[in-house]
């Protein structure tokens, strides 16, 4: 602590720079398109414009490699993967796509704990790129029920002490909550709870945590509690940019 600077103040820096950081990642949602590498582009294009032009398993091979390793890129990576689906079902009145899409997804999943342990950035590309395949492919206007469990097995996950220790993973559970929460729970609200109640015992039990990692819980669990949406006042907490 700096010279004549309380507890106080210092607590109160501290959730400055976290409700700062929460303002950038509010204005951070567009993806990086460009990170997609020129003949992928190329194949994405054909196969939207003529399907059977395109291998599409190598397609769905090449958008999960480059949203494994990429944040920016596999946070609407579902957009580029819906736009594929619907030329295919519209053109070709197949799921060619799709199906190789959700296999490739089950392998990633299978793998996830050996995947967290060697690169928890990849890690939390999975969760994000799963998400977002939930978020925007759907099924006769009804979600993938085929991703309801593995994505509750993420959060779950996410949710665990020693992730709670981890500001990345935390921020990536928050980010899929406000996204694709108010969805899971309406297919499974048993699961929805017990996650809750799994984060509202590390928010008030868990030592050690970060200032960070308790606002971005303090704002989920507020989150849930008002209907999956916050109040003016409260969005003004977490959101609005502090000035010194």
């Amino acid at each position: 602590m700096r010279t004549g600077e309380s507890p106080t103040t210092q607590g109160n820096d501290a959730n400055k720079q976290a409700r700062g950081f929460l303002v950038h990642r509010l204005n951070s949602m567009d993806s990086a398109w460009t990170a997609l590498d020129v003949v992928t582009q190329t194949m994405v294009q054909k196969a939207i414009a003529d399907p059977k032009t395109v291998d599409l398993e190598k397609l769905s091979d090449a958008i999960v490699e480059q949203s494994l390793k990429d944040l920016s890129f596999c946070k609407d990576a579902g957009r580029m993967c819906y736009a594929v689906v619907q030329a295919e079902a519209q053109k070709a009145a197949t799921s060619a796509f799709r199906r190789n899409l959700l296999t490739r997804l089950q392998q990633e999943f299978t793998g996830r704990e050996q995947t967290r342990s060697h690169s928890v950035q990849e890690w939390v590309c999975l969760v994000t790129f799963i998400c977002s395949i939930f978020d925007y492919i759907k099924v006769n206007d009804a979600p993938l029920v085929a991703l309801v469990d593995p994505i509750y097995d993420c959060l779950f996950r996410l949710a665990q002490p020693d992730a709670l220790m981890n500001e990345e993973e935390v921020d990536c559970l928050v980010v899929q909550l406000h996204r694709v929460g108010e969805q899971l729970e309406q297919t499974n609200s048993q699961r929805m709870n017990q996650l809750f109640y799994l984060l509202r015992d590390g928010f008030l039990l868990q030592e050690d945590l970060s200032s960070m990692t308790r606002l971005l819980l303090l704002e989920i669990l507020e989150f849930r509690a008002s209907g999956w949406t916050l109040t003016n006042t409260a969005h003004k907490y977490y959101y609005s940019e502090v000035v010194d």
